[in-house]
């Protein structure tokens, strides 16, 4: 097969042969394409969509098949499954059905290379909770996460926990000593807290500017404290709703494009209708718009628009090149995750993405290879 495309990175017309699964060729093409080719997305944080949560009881294998063809039409090619807060149980359940998935669905495991446990060690407090559950919230402790690790067949590689947490510093030099990426998110630490955080092993923030308090110090607060650290990367919610555009730009200003990545932070509410629903013990709505909210406020519950939608974004909010904003998308996530990176050239996995695209327009996926 010989795809003829616009190179996302150099505009060029290339014409990229895929034969069993990988790139056999890549040259000029002879033709004039409209399309885009680029690597595929990687998402690290996708908790669901179309109703189903990787978090719920009653998760089974053909759910997990079903998010995953979901994601593909959006142009993800692999993602990190999220677990968010809940009891040892719920969570035990999830990693365990993700792992039999993985383990009877061979291109299922290449799109889940690993997964992403968000919490349940997170602030308990209003605000940097976010909507995780008030009552799961609690201190971390090794032996909990060892034994999911366990039901997941060793794929948990990233741990995003609030700092604060009492015994939270010795998880973090365990995790790390276990090649487990450690993120600091739904936090309300101090400055101190997150130093010592990123000293003992902790190399990146969560959604950076969300699971945040509403009103914060001007100068002394964990926003610009992560921000500061050079040592720390930052994901981004570009979907529109989670941060304005002047902090995007900020944001990738402050961390530079090569400790920045995109995620959608996609909900189980994802694709679902206008309304109100019930998920993780609280009520939460989706609006007209697809945003998601915790019903009645106006606080975020997770984001109902995919990976393609917060490229498109990011580019009218910062002004960054198409190249720019696929690899937040698809280079970086797979750099701090330490996945091999996706690339363009002969013989390299062909996890590619056509779309087409304009500058200031949507991304529209036509196909996943």
């Amino acid at each position: 097969m010989t795809l003829h495309a616009r190179h996302y990175a150099t505009n060029e017309p290339i014409a990229v042969t895929v034969a069993h699964g990988r790139i056999t060729s890549v040259g000029t093409s002879d033709q004039k394409p409209n399309v885009w080719i680029a690597p595929a997305f990687f998402d690290p944080q996708i908790n669901g969509c179309l109703g189903i949560s990787f978090n719920s009881p009653a998760l089974t294998p053909s759910q997990v098949r079903t998010v995953a063809d979901v994601c593909r039409r959006h142009g993800i090619g692999a993602f990190a499954p999220t677990l968010v807060t809940n009891s040892f149980e719920a969570l035990h359940h999830g990693f365990t059905t993700l792992a039999r998935a993985l383990d009877t669905d061979p291109e299922l495991a290449r799109m889940m290379p690993c997964f992403h446990l968000e919490g349940p060690y997170l602030s308990g407090e209003d605000g940097p909770r976010g909507a995780h559950p008030q009552e799961h919230t609690r201190d971390p402790n090794w032996d909990e996460f060892r034994r999911w690790q366990d039901a997941a067949g060793g794929r948990i590689r990233m741990v995003t926990l609030a700092p604060e947490r009492p015994g939270a510093l010795a998880l973090i030099e365990q995790l790390t000593a276990a090649n487990v990426v450690v993120a600091i998110g739904h936090t309300a630490a101090t400055g101190q807290q997150i130093r010592d955080a990123v000293a003992a092993g902790a190399r990146t923030s969560t959604h950076l500017g969300n699971g945040c308090h509403a009103v914060l110090p001007r100068h002394d607060n964990y926003i610009w404290e992560q921000l500061a650290c050079d040592d720390l990367w930052a994901s981004i919610i570009t979907d529109g709703y989670h941060l304005p555009p002047a902090l995007v730009k900020c944001f990738s200003r402050m961390k530079g494009l090569d400790r920045l990545l995109i995620t959608s932070d996609v909900g189980s509410l994802a694709g679902m209708p206008p309304g109100r629903y019930r998920e993780w013990g609280t009520d939460l709505e989706v609006l007209p718009s697809g945003k998601i909210v915790v019903a009645g406020t106006p606080f975020l519950a997770g984001s109902g628009h995919f990976t393609d939608s917060c490229v498109a974004n990011v580019i009218r909010m910062t002004g960054m090149s198409l190249k720019d904003a696929v690899d937040l998308a698809s280079v970086q996530p797979r750099r701090l995750l330490g996945l091999p990176v996706t690339r363009i050239e002969a013989g390299a996995p062909a996890s590619l993405v056509l779309f087409d695209w304009k500058p200031g327009g949507e991304i529209a996926v036509r196909e996943v290879f």
